[in-house]
């Protein structure tokens, strides 16, 4: 298999030292530059890492070994990279949520087409084992008719993002768009969507400025309804106390006519427990069990997921294919988001705009 050449860029971003370590456990990949405005960071990243660095974006797009781009620009800064890249010949991954708004995901998606590139979006969590076995179950129809979805995401507060002002654009709504909602709800959102193989037609939401004082709301909440009738409720938050594990507090929960499932991932990749109850006859084990997905201990953003997500990703593209995870997927997460920031608005349900 061709070893894929990496470039990154941006990084006044909490991910991009995580994925480096990804793309080193990796042997199709290769990081080979990183192109940054902020000189100090820039110096420091790839001296530590023994990677060029670039001062000049157009200077890292026009290297012939470089196929592959990441962008952990500010999120309304990454459409025009993303056109720029794209123009140069390079595949693109967006670090979610991609923009500020859906219309920069199309803008991305149009010039990606345009050149004959591929664009995905890292929603890795459709990667990790656990949420791959649930879909399986989900399926199967072990859980019947899926009725009713719960997702939690809480994951430290506003102070990571100022911390050592690494990602303060963030809480700046212009630059980074949205709160949690925007910035985290996304992953469930995705999640939802691939586990029912379904789109949300309405929403209800709100928002709320609980703890901190910034542009952006740190508290986000929301009631989605599936085409297929089944309902998802979101509570994504910038609230967790100190000292809560990993600094997250994750669930998903889904309920059937015929039984029910919970998962609490564990951040890094450590064994995952899902508690699964059905009434189906052919429940070998008995209605009620409690099962271990296993997964090594791994390094980098997202643990496992993250490392599968860049493994498949990276051998889509050598092979000539599009990866599972597209800009298409990027953008109908967004659309909710949106949709769900506007009912927060109005105090309204609002249907999700696709156009």
């Amino acid at each position: 298999m061709k070893t894929l050449g990496i470039g990154i860029i941006g990084l006044h971003h909490l991910h991009p030292v995580d994925y480096l370590t990804h793309f080193r456990a990796l042997e199709q990949t290769e990081v080979r530059g990183i192109f940054e405005e902020d000189a100090t960071l820039r110096g420091e990243v790839c001296s530590k890492a023994g990677i060029q660095e670039h001062s000049e974006l157009d200077e890292l797009l026009g290297r012939e070994d470089i196929d592959l781009v990441v962008l952990f620009l500010p999120h309304a800064d990454c459409p025009k990279a993303a056109e720029k890249a794209a123009r140069a010949g390079k595949h693109l991954i967006v670090e979610k949520p991609m923009a500020a708004t859906a219309a920069g995901i199309r803008q991305m998606i149009e010039a990606t087409q345009k050149a004959g590139v591929t664009l995905s979006a890292p929603y890795c969590w459709r990667c990790h084992p656990a949420a791959r076995e649930i879909k399986r179950l989900v399926a199967d129809g072990v859980l019947g008719e899926v009725v009713a979805l719960q997702g939690r995401c809480a994951a430290g507060s506003v102070e990571r993002y100022r911390a050592n002002g690494i990602q303060p654009w963030i809480l700046d709504k212009e630059k980074g768009g949205g709160g949690p909602m925007h910035n985290l709800g996304v992953h469930w959102i995705d999640l939802f969507r691939w586990l029912l193989e379904d789109e949300v037609q309405e929403v209800t939401g709100m928002v709320s400025h609980m703890q901190h004082h910034v542009e952006v709301e740190d508290n986000s909440f929301a009631l989605l309804r599936f085409e297929g009738g089944a309902t998802a409720s979101l509570d994504i938050s910038y609230s967790v106390p100190n000292g809560y594990p990993a600094g997250r507090d994750l669930f998903i929960g889904i309920r059937g006519t015929r039984g029910a499932l919970s998962w609490m991932p564990a951040w890094g990749g450590t064994a995952d427990e899902v508690f699964v109850c059905s009434d189906r006859e052919d429940m070998v084990d008995g209605p009620v069990r409690t099962f271990q997905i296993g997964s090594s201990e791994v390094g980098g953003y997202g643990g496992i997921s993250g490392l599968v997500y860049l493994r498949e990703t990276a051998a889509a593209i050598a092979a000539g294919r599009p990866p599972e995870i597209t800009g298409l997927d990027g953008l109908r997460a967004l659309q909710v988001v949106e949709a769900v920031y506007k009912a927060a608005d109005t105090g309204r349900a609002v249907a999700v705009d696709y156009q």
